[in-house]
């Protein structure tokens, strides 16, 4: 083997040669010009601007009179907004959780100091129908809360379901008071920015 040229450089003592600036230098060229090209496709995996505007929803309760309820919608999901009133939220906090086909408590479903109000996402777990009841003109089944006309499912003033075949309660979006008779859904904090 003569001088300067190795069959497999060891790390120690190996001396930069103009092929290794080469494949550096392509190496990184080519990294920079898959990321430039790649960058629109990953952008464009991220929300539009009006999907963006429909993930929270401000709703004034100030209009609903108790007992009655309001539905809005949010990302294309009905929401029931239920100003309860003191029975109401007299029977849901003392339905022993063994009735419950999905137990819990009627405290663990609305705001602490705000327990007249419930807002769920209005839409059976069954098979996704939307269950009457969230007009007072309308059937709210044995347990004074919503029915399902599609197979029967029962929920009581809490939202949480009574008589199957849905196997849970409604869902509760995430949703905060900005004020005593406002609140946001899509959110858990404030956030006025």
């Amino acid at each position: 083997m003569t001088e300067g040229t190795l069959k497999y450089p060891s790390p120690k003592g190996h001396k930069p040669t103009r092929r290794d600036f080469l494949v550096l230098t392509a190496s990184a060229v080519s990294a920079v010009g898959a990321a430039y090209f790649a960058w629109p496709f990953l952008d464009s995996m991220n929300p539009a601007a009006d999907v963006l505007a429909q993930s929270t929803i401000d709703v004034d309760l100030s209009p609903i009179p108790e007992g009655q309820a309001i539905t809005v919608v949010w990302r294309g999901k009905p929401i029931f907004v239920r100003h309860r009133t003191a029975e109401e939220i007299r029977v849901a906090e003392q339905t022993p959780l063994s009735e419950l086909l999905d137990p819990e408590t009627d405290q663990a479903r609305v705001k602490k100091g705000h327990a007249q109000w419930l807002i769920v996402v209005g839409v059976c777990t069954h098979l996704g129908c939307i269950p009457t009841g969230n007009k007072s003109t309308q059937n709210r089944g044995k347990y004074g809360g919503w029915h399902c006309p599609c197979h029967g499912s029962l929920y009581d003033t809490s939202g949480r379901v009574r008589r199957g075949p849905a196997p849970l309660n409604f869902y509760v979006p995430p949703y905060v008071f900005l004020t005593d008779t406002h609140i946001r859904i899509g959110t858990d904090e404030v956030n006025d920015g």
